[in-house]
């Protein structure tokens, strides 16, 4: 029994280090030795739990990334059921709630965006697997959701630019803290974030047109 727990607690060691590593350096830039060092394991635990170091990446995406992206989806859907998600204004206001006021901690959101920067800045390994198992998804639940509230007969590619764009000012907002912080002057505690969720909502309305319908 003491095998198999040292066994798990090592697996799991390397894959907290390694997703600290490819955050910090990207998957290129790390090698298996700065892993298993900073894990105080040997280079054999790598490939006797991962297989080698692209398996291990996957791995980190699957097991750390996604389960975190999942639980601001699952907040996402949590905080709509006590908006109004019936309006284009709630349906946002979620979008930006969960996402800036959201489950990750402040360690778990810069881990996560640094991860999903370096990937998408060089599509690779995990590139594919996000967005067919994560991304798309969620984009076509907001697909369902916003469409209504979008201009009747608007082409595809206007509605997904519509919902991208809306969805690109709330990541950003999330993930750019430090240059919106020192812009604003404003540090992002909770009241900032309200004003910041109601800015998005405002924003959002305008651009799209709308806000005169949803009486904003």
């Amino acid at each position: 029994m003491d095998a198999m727990d040292n066994c798990t607690d090592s697996k799991d060691r390397i894959l907290d280090k390694a997703e600290a590593l490819f955050a910090e350096k990207g998957f290129h830039a790390v090698t298996v030795r700065e892993i298993t060092q900073a894990a105080h394991c040997n280079l054999a635990a790598v490939n006797y739990h991962f297989g080698n170091k692209q398996n291990l990446y996957l791995e980190v995406f699957r097991t750390r990334w996604m389960p975190r992206a999942r639980r601001v989806q699952a907040c996402f859907k949590d905080v709509l059921s006590t908006q109004d998600g019936r309006s284009l204004a709630g349906i946002v206001h979620a979008l930006a709630e969960a996402f800036l006021k959201g489950p990750l901690t402040d360690d778990e959101r810069l881990c996560h965006s640094q991860l999903m920067i370096r990937e998408m800045a060089k599509p690779g390994l995990a590139t594919d697997m996000l967005v067919d198992e994560v991304i798309k998804p969620f984009f076509g639940d907001l697909v369902v959701l916003l469409g209504p509230y979008l201009p009747e007969n608007g082409e595809r590619e206007r509605v997904m630019l519509d919902i991208v764009s809306i969805f690109a000012m709330v990541i950003y907002f999330n993930f750019a803290r430090v240059p919106v912080t020192r812009v604003t002057g404003q540090e992002y505690d909770e009241v900032f974030k309200e004003r910041l969720v109601e800015h998005i909502v405002r924003f959002c309305l305008k651009g799209l047109d709308m806000d005169k319908k949803e009486g904003a």
